[in-house]
């Protein structure tokens, strides 16, 4: 089997989903897909003490496609798509063994007072269409199916805000890939075969304290963030230093830059003096968000660290995998996951690929429920 790029008009998608169903292809959730101008991220732990929690879950998994059509149909040009993601510890609830190979909880970044907190986070919805409404009904719809087996830990309703800007100003998602790199930057292939269609997402919601922002000069705003605030034109190498946000998230392997595939949104409640960006990004492996990460909160090297972080602090942090549509489609009810936890062959474990990632700690065990505060610590204070 292979995976199917989706990256075209929704209706189309559709379209090319069914038939590459019918070509018995691996189809993946909407990962690649137009970016919209509205979006609502649900983020759900599975409620303990809810019978029959994981049976009702794992029903509305193979149901959700359907649920995301209905409401598509209201408006079929809005735009409507939903991408669902699971945490380390609800994905061994939900369906057991086989695991995604890179599919541990989020890793903790911390130096001086700068924290990349880890929250929890059993399941992730990214809902995103041309029209609020549209987003608000299918997140309504969402809950009403399985709001009593589970909590909410965090909701955020995001918008585009002018020219793609972030609410500090800068025009946020220039560097995304397009087109079939896209594709190639957040769709697993052949790495992990029993996985091949999907993808991992990171997601942290930072909030920013645009009193002290705003009192800096611009150009000591385009020197912390790389760009030219008006024209989004990137620095010269003179001109940037080597704590730019936009120089510590770049990534190369053998030569080559890779990246991840962003889909960042605003958001905010002037009233409440709240001003954020809620970051998503998706990519094949976790270890390259992670890398960003660990530049901008310990350095390239230790000590130069991504200066907005001066001014932007992250208040909740989850890795989530995103299975392929086929997968969920595939679900069946009635079955219970495969819960066993026989370590007896030959073959790696199942998590080598996460533990092993150069330049970065062993990943926490799925297990641990621990916060790991500190457990990547660079210098005391810079």
């Amino acid at each position: 089997m292979r995976y199917f790029g989706m990256d075209v008009n929704h209706r189309v998608e559709t379209d090319e989903m069914e038939a590459a169903e019918e070509r018995n292809e691996i189809v993946p959730q909407s990962v690649v897909a137009p970016l919209t101008r509205a979006a609502i991220f649900l983020v759900v732990c599975i409620r303990k003490d809810a019978d029959s929690a994981i049976a009702r879950l794992r029903s509305f998994c193979a149901d959700l496609s359907g649920l995301i059509r209905a409401v598509e149909f209201r408006d079929i040009e809005g735009g409507l798509n939903c991408i669902i993601g699971f945490g380390s510890e609800a994905w061994d609830k939900l369906f057991g063994s086989p695991r995604p190979a890179e599919l541990h909880p989020f890793r903790e970044f911390r130096s001086g007072n700068r924290h990349a907190v880890s929250t929890p986070g059993d399941i992730l919805f990214h809902i995103r269409a041309k029209r609020m409404d549209l987003c608000f009904e299918l997140a309504t719809q969402i809950m009403d199916a399985i709001g009593d087996v589970v909590t909410i830990t965090d909701e955020v309703h995001g918008f585009r805000y002018f020219e793609d800007r972030d609410v500090i100003g800068f025009v946020d998602g220039t560097e995304n890939p397009r087109g079939d790199e896209a594709g190639d930057a957040a769709i697993i292939g052949d790495e992990d075969p029993a996985f091949t269609g999907g993808s991992y997402v990171i997601v942290q919601k930072y909030l920013h304290n645009m009193k002290a922002w705003n009192a800096l000069p611009v150009e000591a705003q385009e020197r912390i963030i790389g760009r030219r605030k008006l024209s989004d034109i990137e620095l010269s190498d003179a001109e940037k230093p080597a704590s730019a946000h936009n120089a510590l998230t770049v990534i190369e392997e053998n030569g080559k830059q890779v990246d991840i595939l962003r889909d960042n949104m605003p958001f905010g409640r002037p009233g409440h003096n709240e001003f954020g960006t809620f970051f998503i990004g998706y990519c094949r492996t976790p270890r390259i968000t992670e890398l960003m990460l660990q530049n901008m909160f310990i350095g390239r090297p230790p000590g130069n660290y991504d200066r907005l972080l001066d001014f932007s602090r992250p208040v909740t942090g989850t890795l989530f995998f995103v299975p392929s549509a086929t997968f969920l489609d595939n679900i069946n009810p009635d079955e219970s996951p495969n819960t066993s936890t026989d370590t007896s062959t030959d073959e790696p474990d199942a998590i080598e690929p996460a533990v092993l990632v150069p330049g970065l700690p062993p990943a926490p065990s799925a297990n641990d429920t621990s916060l790991r505060i500190g457990s990547l610590k660079g210098e005391k204070d810079e």
